[in-house]
C-alpha cells in the first residue's frame, strides 16, 4: 500500500470527483481515458448503439467473446442481458482495461450508430487513504499484542482476551487488505456497460405491426364483450315485456267495466 499523504494532483482533481460527458449520436469516440499518476479515479462508461434488429443478437455474443477471450486486453464479462421480439434489445457489462474501452466500443458499433455516450469517474483518493490507515493501525496493534503475549506471569483471563483481540485484528486487516484490491480495480480498470437497441424506424415498424396483430385480439374482445352484455339483459328485457303486457291488459279491463 503507498503513502497516506494525499499527493496534491488528487486534492485538484477531488472537486472533479464526478465527471459526466455525453457524445451526440454519431459522435467520434473519444480517446482513451486513465487515472493520471498518482491520482485514484474510478472510470465508467455509459454507451448507446442502434443495431439492425438481425445483427443485435449476434452482436451482444461478439462482444462478450472478444472481452472473455481478452482480445483487447484484460476483461471480465459482468452481465449478459439479451432480449428478443420484434424490437430486440440488449446490454453488456464489463470491466477492462483502459486501453480496451474504445475498441470493444468500436465493435460493439461496427455498422451501426453511437447514439449516445457518457464517460464518469468517481475519486476514490479518500477511500484509499482510509483504507490503508485502517490497516496500518491494525498491523501495529497486532505486533503490539504479540509483543505482550510473548511476555511472561500473564493470568489466563489475560491471554485469552488477548487471543480473542488477535482474532479480531487479523479478520479487520483482512477485510481491510480486500478493500484495497476492490479499489485497486476500480481503478486499473474501468467498467463499460453497452446498451444495445433498433434504430428508430424498426422500432415504428415494430409498434405499427404490433398495433395490427392486437386489433384482431381487440375486436374479438369487444364482441365477445357485446354478447356477454345482451346475455345478462335479455332475462330483463323478457320481464320487463311481461310486466309491460301484463300492465296494458290491465288497463284494457279496467276500460272494459261499467
Amino acid at each position: 500500500m503507498g503513502a497516506l499523504t494525499v499527493p496534491a494532483l488528487v486534492l485538484a482533481l477531488a472537486a472533479c470527483a464526478k465527471v459526466e460527458h455525453a457524445a451526440g449520436a454519431g459522435g467520434a469516440a473519444a480517446e482513451a481515458v486513465a487515472s493520471p499518476e498518482g491520482a485514484f479515479l474510478a472510470y465508467e462508461h455509459d454507451v448507446q448503439v442502434q443495431l439492425d434488429a438481425e445483427t443485435i443478437a449476434p452482436r451482444i455474443q461478439q462482444v462478450a467473446q472478444a472481452c472473455q477471450s481478452a482480445k483487447f486486453g484484460d476483461c471480465a464479462v459482468l452481465q449478459v442481458d439479451q432480449r428478443s421480439g420484434d424490437s430486440p434489445s440488449g446490454e453488456v457489462r464489463v470491466r477492462i482495461a483502459p486501453k480496451g474501452v474504445e475498441p470493444l466500443i468500436g465493435l460493439a458499433g461496427e455498422g451501426g450508430t453511437l447514439q449516445s455516450r457518457t464517460t464518469r469517474a468517481e475519486d476514490l483518493a479518500q477511500q484509499v487513504a482510509d483504507t490503508a490507515l485502517t490497516k496500518a493501525r491494525l498491523e501495529k496493534e497486532h505486533a503490539r499484542l504479540l509483543a505482550y503475549q510473548d511476555r511472561g506471569g500473564l493470568k489466563i483471563e489475560d491471554l485469552l482476551a488477548i487471543s480473542t483481540r488477535l482474532s479480531e485484528i487479523e479478520a479487520g486487516v483482512e477485510q481491510a487488505s480486500k478493500d484495497a484490491a476492490q479499489q485497486r480495480r476500480r481503478i486499473d480498470t474501468q467498467l463499460l456497460t453497452l446498451h444495445f437497441g433498433t434504430t428508430s424506424g424498426e422500432r415504428g415498424r415494430s409498434e405499427i405491426g404490433d398495433a395490427l396483430s392486437e386489433s384482431g385480439s381487440i375486436l374479438s374482445t369487444s364482441i365477445a364483450f357485446l354478447i356477454r352484455a345482451a346475455a345478462a339483459l335479455l332475462p330483463v328485457a323478457v320481464l320487463a315485456l311481461i310486466a309491460g303486457w301484463g300492465v296494458r291488459a290491465g288497463l284494457r279491463r279496467r276500460r272494459r267495466t261499467p
